[in-house]
């Protein structure tokens, strides 16, 4: 096993802020090369960052950055930032399927616009931009693709809150069930990873409940470490796999998970869609003393 990133090109949806931006810094801390393939041209006030300022964050931790400007449901858009991702870095070893769109809304006050869309960014776009990518994985010694997507546990509890978010973060969990298996032979890695706890971001402090469950969070470099040893792992043996961040992590020999809690003085916030057989490595409440 490898234990470097270094000269690998990423294709990384969603790049420019909160887990995709944690990959993509993990990444060029090794001098890897970082396409960032997210919507974000311009400021928003609600969401910070840019595809741009992603990209100077990345390069001022040491790796090479390409930011690109990227709807996952375009099509032209999705082959023509592969093809610009190659072209430049000479090749392609790693697709991060980070992009998503939620609404945490029963089917009663799910608009079917908003519908569409959590399909068209979860499901669609991460099998599309999966599909595209193939042709220059296959040309790469250790090609990967990773979905941030949960474990396929098909409980009711998960779908009656959000009936159409959960389809669609499901979508792409069953994309990387039947991508492991048709890439196999290809030696390319298909595997999805999940956290066990909310995880802040932006995205959670605006739809979750402010700055309380940020406080119970963990940081998003949880995700980014677990993420980079999946990336060192052989493709050809380590595929079809769901794995959720602090247990995959324990198992390949890390032990300290407090640093990576928001506030180690409140407890833990569950995420969604964790099995009940899955047990953390590590205590989710305060600490304490």
């Amino acid at each position: 096993m490898a234990d470097t990133l270094a000269g690998k090109t990423l294709f990384i949806t969603g790049a420019s802020r909160g887990i995709g931006l944690s990959i993509a810094l993990r990444a060029a801390r090794d001098g890897a090369n970082v396409a960032i393939a997210a919507k974000t041209a311009e400021p928003n006030p609600k969401l910070p960052g840019t595809i741009f300022s992603a990209a100077e964050e990345i390069e001022r931790a040491g790796g090479k950055a390409l930011p690109l400007a990227v709807d996952v449901r375009d099509e032209a858009q999705v082959r023509a930032a592969l093809e610009t991702t190659a072209a430049t870095f000479g090749g392609l070893d790693i697709v991060v399927n980070n992009a998503s769109a939620i609404s945490l809304t029963t089917s009663q006050a799910t608009d079917m616009k908003r519908f569409d869309l959590m399909h068209g960014v979860n499901a669609r776009g991460t099998f599309m931009v999966s599909k595209f990518a193939v042709p220059y994985l296959e040309k790469s010694a250790n090609a990967h693709i990773l979905m941030l997507s949960p474990p396929l546990d098909l409980q009711e509890k998960w779908f009656a809150p959000n009936t159409a978010y959960a389809m669609a973060k499901y979508g792409m969990s069953l994309v990387v069930l039947g991508l492991a298996g048709e890439l196999r032979r290809k030696r390319i890695a298909v595997n999805a990873l999940w956290p066990r706890t909310t995880i802040a971001t932006a995205a959670i402090r605006n739809l979750l409940g402010g700055d309380a469950v940020m406080r119970a969070s963990r940081t998003p470099d949880i995700l980014a470490d677990a993420a980079h040893m999946i990336f060192l792992k052989d493709a050809g043996s380590f595929t079809g796999n769901f794995l959720i961040d602090d247990t995959f992590l324990s198992e390949n020999g890390v032990a300290d998970f407090d640093r990576y809690r928001v506030d180690p003085t409140v407890d833990l916030a569950p995420d969604f869609f964790v099995p009940d057989d899955s047990k953390p490595p590590a205590s989710l409440k305060k600490l304490s003393g």
